[in-house]
């Protein structure tokens, strides 16, 4: 056994290599340069140090568009270099943790590469939080300074104990903050005394068990890369167009493996389906990252509209973060021609499959199997391990990216050293992974994990709800949406759009029940359990 597994990683690793030279990520014919970028990734972390490499390597080309204009490697190393060292003039330090709040944009990875170089934490938050779900994470992660876009002022102003930054405001706004740009105008660019260990982003899960977890993204194996570059053709120095939320895994994994890589990401701070096509055109993007619910809605733009927009030097397509349907599969191949990649990982497990544009030919909807260093197993409720193709288990993952536990002290569960995704899925005959759903009661939302118990009892807590059950049913743009199911207490006469808002004002987004069905009773079984199966027959 140790034999093999010994000859497992010498020949994963010399394949990790290969898969990484041949994208361009190591320069084999530059070892200087190797060595130089291998160091600064080693004292600053894989984003704040593979910019700071490309500096000192002489790489002169554009890092970052975003809707304020362009910004070059040097620029983005340099101006990180002054808003780090604004930040030790203000008393922040390596025992700081900053909350981060905005969309895509420069300011997301100046205060990444800012906070790496202090040596501080950065929470990474989602933009759909609400006020409450802020306050527990916050609470939490005891975060010391908040970074925000100027539109989310309000959901962060009862946080007026800690110092804030505005990372973005639009033209005419004028917060009331410091902004970046005036902490970094006029600053020395000279580096800051080097950490003692470089600063680590917390991502937070999309709340699987109520409030989203936090999980820090520290030592990373330095072969992580190959997971990617083995099954998916990304190269060095392309242009990315990024309309994934780059605080998600997916935006912000794949932003800074196009960073590694040399190449220019190009983003807007919100998604438009046409714009997006718009920018795949003027900028001869090679790969387009996004989620399942962005390629929907390209899509549904129609043949005639994206055939107007030159795609043709698109050569990828990946999508990641929700259940890819096999229409939407088809429809891709059909419009945009064969470039769909299929990711599927979570943000504890990080890359578990790949499906490439021939897997989802022959099977569509597929996961994909597992690329290089990555290791996928099925088991049954007893920790028994499957082995039959056909035959549903609980999905567990390995690789050198997976997560150490969360922030909060817990962890996942993990059997034979692999740690559950928390899915049930199955493989077919080839050996190719299908996800069939979240093994609980897990809702999957465009994208977003969410629990239902934590929508349930929220609704309890009003006065004219007597029981409610959450469930998710399919949705064609965002895979589930939810459906809330409500008995009102006797002589009350609660309204559906006033469920809706309540929930809104008190959760994220991709929490608000869609639908509201309202019922005498609730179904349950002998012991007084929700059946949850029964409440999906109810057509309203």
């Amino acid at each position: 056994m140790l034999l093999r597994d010994t000859v497992t990683a010498l020949t994963d690793g010399v394949g990790a290599l290969h898969a990484m030279a041949r994208a361009g990520l190591i320069p084999l014919l530059r070892p200087d340069q190797v060595v130089r970028t291998a160091m600064a990734v080693d004292e600053l972390g894989p984003i704040a140090g593979a910019i700071h490499g490309h500096r000192v390597n002489g790489v002169d080309r554009i890092a970052v568009i975003d809707d304020h204009g362009a910004l070059t490697f040097q620029q983005l190393d340099l101006m990180s270099n002054a808003l780090a060292r604004a930040w030790v003039d203000e008393g922040h330090s390596a025992s700081s943790v900053f909350g981060l709040i905005c969309r895509n944009h420069r300011g997301l990875f100046l205060t990444v590469c800012a906070t790496a170089k202090l040596g501080a934490r950065v929470v990474l938050l989602n933009t759909g939080s609400a006020p409450p779900q802020l306050a527990a994470i916050a609470a939490r992660e005891e975060i010391t300074a908040y970074v925000y876009d100027a539109e989310f002022g309000a959901t962060t102003s009862a946080f007026a104990d800690v110092a804030r930054y505005v990372s973005w405001s639009d033209h005419g706004d004028e917060p009331e903050d410091r902004t970046l740009t005036k902490l970094i105008d006029g600053r020395s660019t000279d580096p800051v005394d080097r950490p003692a260990e470089p600063g680590i982003a917390i991502q937070l899960t999309s709340g699987t068990t109520g409030t989203p977890k936090g999980v820090p993204r520290s030592h990373v194996s330095p072969l992580a890369a190959a997971q990617i570059l083995d099954r998916i053709p990304l190269r060095a120095e392309q242009t990315i167009v990024v309309a994934a939320p780059a605080f998600h895994a997916t935006g912000l994994g794949f932003s800074g493996l196009g960073l590694a890589l040399r190449s220019t990401l190009v983003m807007t701070r919100k998604f438009d389906a046409e714009h997006t096509l718009a920018l795949v055109a003027e900028h001869r993007a090679d790969t387009l990252i996004l989620v399942p619910t962005m390629l929907q809605r390209i899509l549904d733009l129609g043949q005639d509209t994206i055939a107007s927009y030159d795609t043709s030097n698109l050569k990828v397509v990946l999508t990641a973060g929700s259940a890819l349907s096999p229409d939407l599969c088809r429809r891709t191949a059909e419009y945009l021609g064969d470039v769909l990649y299929n990711l599927y990982g979570s943000t504890e497990v990080a890359v578990v499959t790949v499906a490439t544009p021939k897997d989802l030919e022959r099977s569509p909807g597929t996961a994909g199997s597992t690329p290089i260093t990555c290791r996928v197993a099925l088991y049954d409720d007893n920790g028994k391990k499957i082995h039959r193709a056909g035959v549903t288990g609980r999905i567990f993952a390995a690789n050198g990216a997976s997560f150490t536990g969360y922030t909060d002290g817990l962890d996942k569960e993990r059997i034979d050293g692999l740690l559950s995704t928390g899915d049930s899925g199955h493989f077919d005959k080839r050996g190719m992974l299908f996800v069939e759903g979240r093994d609980d009661d897990m809702i999957v939302s465009g994208g977003e994990n969410v629990h239902p118990v934590e929508v349930e009892n929220l609704l309890a807590d009003r006065a004219d709800v007597l029981e409610v059950g959450v469930i998710g049913v399919p949705d064609d743009h965002f895979g589930q949406r939810l459906r809330a199911f409500v008995v009102p207490t006797p002589d009350s006469t609660p309204d559906a759009q006033e469920i809706r808002n309540y929930v809104k004002a008190r959760l994220a987004r991709h929490m608000v029940p869609r639908d509201v069905v309202f019922l005498e009773d609730l179904p349950r079984n002998a012991t007084g359990k929700l059946l949850r199966s029964a409440l999906a027959e109810i057509r309203n």
